[in-house]
């Protein structure tokens, strides 16, 4: 077995060779109440009362899409689908804030952590990432799969996030579009961050190599929660961020998987990440009492109020953003599955905030509909997530996570569309969002109720209600179950203004439509019929 000294060399040469060992010490794969005790020495954050680590990231508090690049490279460049979302960048940009990167870095300590993306070890990626701030090193320590300490002998990365969060970049001299900067580079194995101390950035950057390489081993990446019953069954939770994937995925009743994103292969479903990174806006011991107690100390809230004096935390403050988060280790979470490995899904729910309040809370989806709705991707975006979304905006998201996807997402919606039917697996469409009329007007759904037709649907009860179809959606609305009557499952019903409802279900119809358009030559006859039908009375 290799000398802590030997292994320490190894890393240096390794970083030398991206030109990034200078004089600074290396700290590799510190513990975390090490890296807590040296991040509240450089007063990068301060402990609440619950133990987590508070840190604030300042502008931009959450994602900024805008400015995520990929380098525009052969031989990898005929593979991804360019334009709004996977915006190119020369390979001379690149090296230039690379090179900016590596002077910034050339007299700071490195603070670096080698792990892994991807429970599943036929399939997983050995990632590095190098970080400046230590509390990055600590969330990607929460966040990745911590390796054990004979799989660091030897380490070799896949791929290398350099993270420089306080180094901005200058739109006039390093012609970015502004000073943050997130460029992936397949050819390099390597992921460049300047200008944005959000932590999620490094998280959906890995999601992103992700959903490049592993399609082409046949397996599909997905931007999915998962947990498993007492039985064994598995399901699968699709959803952007804040339609309640983190939230309904840790079920007191069953066994947590992951959050997030997971791989589905030919032999199981498997969690890519080690840890979970949870919207906290709201949260409550009441009502989501597994992700409260889970952050603790070990875990790190971005963006969340404390008082300075006694350190009690405030969840329901957006001061700082509405987009405030924890991330904490999957085992935190009470009985979850620490393989991050589990059977092929029996049930897969497509959550969607429906800022309309139109949809049904639930709903069963034929194949074709679920190959549809997944291409489709409706939801509207919540607060925060992103920079300058302040209140939820209809959009679509084909496969519940465009901006993750470096190919075209007809080939992630075949792959899915494949294993639903080889393992006969029931798909349903969940309206976490509205009901009796639009945001602002109708209420959110309630987590209670949301829960409880899950819950129907695992135990089979929902599947024996009877079923009609939706004269606009078409999608199968049940009767009735043993936890909500029709006044409940009917959409339509819940709205006092009945010609408002229509109204407001054909707009939403039309929009699905012009949306769908451009899939038409990517699907068959029978998968473009199961969409809404914005003339249907």
């Amino acid at each position: 077995m290799p000398s802590d000294s030997f292994a320490e060399a190894q890393v240096r040469d390794q970083l030398a060779e991206l030109g990034l060992a200078g004089s600074g010490a290396v700290h590799r794969n510190l513990p975390p109440a090490e890296l807590i005790a040296r991040s509240l020495a450089r007063a990068e954050g301060i402990l609440a009362a619950n133990g987590a680590l508070v840190v604030k990231t300042g502008e931009p508090s959450g994602r900024s899409p805008e400015d995520r690049f990929i380098v525009k490279e052969s031989p990898d460049a005929d593979d991804v689908a360019w334009g709004d979302v996977n915006r190119p960048v020369t390979p001379a940009l690149f090296d230039r804030l690379l090179d900016k990167a590596r002077g910034y870095l050339h007299d700071r300590d490195l603070h670096v952590f080698d792990g892994f993306a991807g429970a599943e070890r036929a399939y997983r990626l050995p990632i590095r990432v190098v970080a400046d701030a230590t509390w990055h090193a600590l969330f990607a320590n929460t966040l990745f799969v911590r390796p054990t300490p004979i799989e660091l002998d030897d380490f070799a990365p896949g791929f290398t996030v350099v993270n420089c969060g306080a180094l901005h970049a200058s739109p006039d001299f390093d012609a970015t579009r502004s000073s943050a900067f997130v460029g992936i580079s397949f050819s390099r194995k390597l992921v460049l961050i300047l200008g944005t101390m959000y932590g999620g950035e490094m998280k959906k950057a890995i999601f992103s190599v992700m959903n490049y390489l592993l399609p082409q081993r046949n397996v599909l990446p997905m931007h999915c929660a998962a947990n498993v019953g007492a039985s064994g069954d598995v399901a699968l939770f699709f959803g952007l961020s804040g339609t309640g994937k983190t939230t309904l995925s840790a079920d007191p009743e069953r066994r947590l998987i992951g959050d997030d994103e997971h791989g589905w292969s030919d032999h199981s479903v498997f969690n890519f990440e080690g840890g979970c990174y949870a919207k906290t806006i709201g949260l409550s011991e009441e009502h989501e009492p597994e992700i409260y107690h889970a952050i603790r100390f070990g875990s790190i809230l971005e963006n969340v109020v404390v008082d300075r004096q006694t350190r009690a935390i405030d969840y329901d403050s957006d001061y700082l953003t509405e987009n405030t988060r924890a991330t904490y280790p999957v085992e935190h979470i009470p009985d979850a599955v620490l393989g991050g490995v589990g059977d092929h899904p029996r049930n897969v729910f497509f959550l969607t905030y429906d800022a309309f309040g139109v949809l049904p809370p639930i709903s069963k989806l034929t194949p074709e509909m679920a190959n549809y709705h997944f291409l489709s991707g409706f939801t509207s975006k919540v607060a925060g997530t992103e920079v300058g979304v302040e209140e939820p905006r209809p959009t679509f998201s084909p496969c519940f996570g465009e901006a993750f996807l470096p190919l075209h997402p007809s080939r992630y919606a075949a792959m899915l569309a494949e294993r639903l039917s080889w393992h006969e697996t029931d798909c349903w469409l969940v309206n976490t969002g509205s009901t009796g009329g639009p945001h602002g007007i109708g209420q959110r759904m309630s987590i209670e109720l949301t829960r409880d037709l899950l819950g129907a649907a695992f135990d089979g009860s929902l599947a024996k209600s009877g079923f009609s179809p939706h004269p606009i959606f078409k999608v199968f609305v049940p009767h009735s179950c043993g936890c909500a009557g029709p006044e409940l499952l009917d959409p339509r019903a819940a709205w006092a203004d009945k010609d408002a409802y229509d109204a407001a279900a054909r707009k939403l119809a039309g929009m699905f439509r012009d949306n769908f358009a451009k899939y038409a030559d990517h699907v068959t006859p029978e998968v473009l019929a199961a969409g809404p039908d914005p003339g249907a009375r």
